[in-house]
């Protein structure tokens, strides 16, 4: 098969492309935490995220979040086309500020959450989860 300049060109513009999608993911999900957060700073304490280290199917990950004195948690998935995947509030009444679910992944990434606390403060954990078979279109 022989290619053109414009082929060439063509595919050579297609492969740049495929190398920066990417970086609009991770960007999607560093403005979902600006906006839940409004720029302030996390806390690397108060939340407990806990997700398995390598999960063999991406399609039902389970995970678990837990904050005493949270009123919302945020969990996004880094590495997925809509890194949004839940956002648990909490009314006032709450006895426990926890929440446990299944997820999708599509590869191995990084699951972030971030709780907002009844103070106005903030706390972030992450957990990176290898993924076996992707879930989301992998």
């Amino acid at each position: 098969m022989e290619f053109s300049r414009r082929d060439t060109l063509g595919l050579g513009l297609g492969a740049v492309a495929l190398t920066m999608l990417p970086m609009p993911v991770v960007a999607a999900a560093d403005d979902r935490i600006a906006e839940f957060t409004g720029g302030a700073d996390m806390a690397d304490s108060g939340l407990t995220l806990t997700a398995p280290e390598i999960a063999e199917n991406g399609n039902t990950v389970p995970i678990e979040v837990s904050a005493p004195g949270a009123t919302a948690i945020l969990v996004l998935a880094t590495g997925n086309p809509e890194p949004g995947v839940a956002t648990f509030n909490f009314g006032p009444l709450a006895a426990v500020r926890a929440a446990s679910t299944r997820i999708r992944l599509a590869g191995t990434q990084d699951v972030v959450a971030v709780a907002k606390m009844a103070d106005g403060s903030f706390a972030k954990a992450s957990a990176t989860v290898k993924v076996t078979i992707g879930g989301c279109g992998g």
